[in-house]
């Protein structure tokens, strides 16, 4: 079974452009542009890799994560926030959120590729 990641931001160039770039790395992808409807893919998509902007309107990347981290219960899920937003403050609030990495924009799809591939290698040895 391939890597699952879930891809959303409110920027649709960002979004597909990343989701474009991880899927030529060999992952599944599934590209949403608010949390409503990451939350509604993620059901039956079950990603084991959330790419998240955290400044989108309606739900933030932040109650996003928060929501995906008790909807995911034990289930392994690394979760990335890739935001524009780079200061103390905002690393923080994404690591209280629920998020494992924050990236700054623009993102290094070689860097967001080896974190999933790894994450993927250690908690779904079966699958990778």
């Amino acid at each position: 079974m391939p890597l699952r990641v879930l891809v959303v931001d409110d920027n649709r160039d960002v979004a597909d452009s990343l989701g474009l770039l991880l899927g030529l790395y060999g992952a599944t992808v599934r590209v949403a542009y608010g949390g409503a409807d990451a939350l509604a893919l993620a059901a039956d998509f079950r990603p084991h890799v959330g790419l998240f902007d955290i400044d989108m309107p309606g739900m933030s990347g932040l109650e996003l994560a928060r929501e995906m981290r008790k909807r995911a219960g034990e289930t392994p899920l690394l979760l990335i926030a890739v935001t524009g937003v780079t200061n103390e403050d905002a690393v923080g609030r994404t690591a209280a959120a629920g998020f494992d990495r924050h990236v700054t924009k623009p993102a290094d799809p070689d860097e967001l590729d080896r974190a999933a591939w790894d994450f993927l290698r250690a908690h779904y040895p079966d699958e990778a």
